[in-house]
């Protein structure tokens, strides 16, 4: 008898198979996802920012370690967290470092690190000075780990949907914008009141709504700044307020203004930025929506954008750099966003030594300080 069947080609057979395999996994709702081993992160600081970071590393499933000089055993208690007794046994532990300690170290901490071949995310500011800033970023770079200034209020959602509003252009041309930030005064004794230490109240606090500015302004051309009552032998007074004036390069103009308060000071923030085609504002002692008018896309009606924070700003600023660290996007906080803000913030210190503007790329050109 002859058989009517055809016997198929090898390779036929194969691309058939190839075909049911593909379409079986489709169909196959149980089918295993690809699993990612947890990133290790050494927490550096025991202060009170390290408490909002550790949440948020737990919540993004890192395996979390941690140092400090003081108050480590509580953190880790509070987070069921490893502590580590030493800085060099984590670095050989870990995959990045989150450090959020005091401004002075951060330089000398993050440049060990580096070294170390360990990405990097860091409290503001990235260095006390321009210089400094400059050096960790190039030794980032030549190193090929990730930077990452933690500039969180970006990733908060009123800041954010105003500079989308602003760079989509839905004010206009931007004439005027102002910005404020209300703390209670820091520890009579604190390291915050040494100036060398710190950078004053311009670096320690006003530095998120110069960044601020930037960000929605562009690059500054020059500042005018003032503080009362004034630092005195290096000494920041308990309590002050400084308020700096910024000229962009675009023609905007920034105004801002930062308060360490008496002793349970309520901490308040907000903005009120006016284009041409809108104006936008914001308080936190009002409530958690924005206010003003902006034109609606090809209309001449207006409407209020809406800014939910539906997440931490840290959980998001923090699954930002994991992510980056993984092979995915650049975060949008870069080493250069953290260069140009303590740039702007040796002007403004400038500024209130000479009691005069001071122009910002002249003074403290970062391109002197780039390898």
């Amino acid at each position: 008898m002859v058989s009517c069947s055809r016997r198929r080609s090898p390779l036929r057979s194969y691309v058939v198979r190839q075909i049911l395999e593909r379409a079986f996994t489709m169909v196959t709702p149980n089918a295993a996802p690809t699993v990612r081993k947890p990133l290790t992160v050494g927490l550096i600081g025991a202060g009170m920012i390290s408490h909002a970071h550790a949440r948020a590393w737990q919540a993004i499933g890192a395996t979390l370690l941690i140092h400090a000089e003081k108050g480590a055993p509580e953190v880790a208690s509070r987070y069921s967290i490893q502590q580590v007794k030493s800085y060099d046994e984590i670095l050989q532990r870990v995959d990045a470092v989150d450090l959020a300690t005091p401004s002075y170290t951060h330089k000398d901490l993050a440049l060990e690190a580096i070294r170390a071949d360990k990405h990097v995310i860091c409290e503001k500011p990235l260095g006390l000075t321009t210089a400094d800033a400059v050096h960790v970023s190039n030794a980032a770079n030549n190193a090929g780990v990730q930077l990452h200034p933690a500039h969180v209020v970006r990733y908060t959602a009123p800041y954010l949907a105003a500079h989308r509003a602003t760079q989509k252009g839905r004010l206009g041309k931007i004439a005027v914008a102002r910005y404020f930030r209300n703390v209670s005064r820091p520890a009579p004794e604190s390291w915050f009141r040494n100036e060398d230490l710190s950078g004053g109240i311009i670096m320690d606090l006003m530095i998120h709504d110069l960044d601020q500015a930037l960000w929605n302004c562009g690059p500054a051309e020059s500042i005018y700044a003032v503080q009362n009552p004034q630092t005195v032998a290096g000494r920041v007074p308990e309590v002050t307020s400084a308020h700096v004036t910024i000229k962009h390069e675009g023609g905007a103009i920034s105004s801002i203004r930062a308060t360490w308060g008496p002793l349970k000071t309520r901490f308040s923030t907000g903005f009120s930025i006016a284009g041409d085609k809108g104006t936008l504002s914001y308080s936190s002692d009002k409530d958690l929506t924005i206010t003003g008018e902006i034109q609606r896309s090809g209309g001449a009606n207006f409407e209020n954008p809406k800014a939910p924070q539906f997440e931490s700003p840290h959980l998001l600023a923090l699954r930002e750099f994991e992510q980056a660290i993984r092979g995915g996007p650049q975060p949008r906080v870069t080493a250069r966003d953290g260069i140009a803000a303590v740039q702007l913030v040796q002007a403004a210190r400038l500024s209130l030594a000479t009691g005069q503007a001071e122009e910002v790329a002249a003074n403290f050109p970062v391109e002197k300080f780039a390898s």
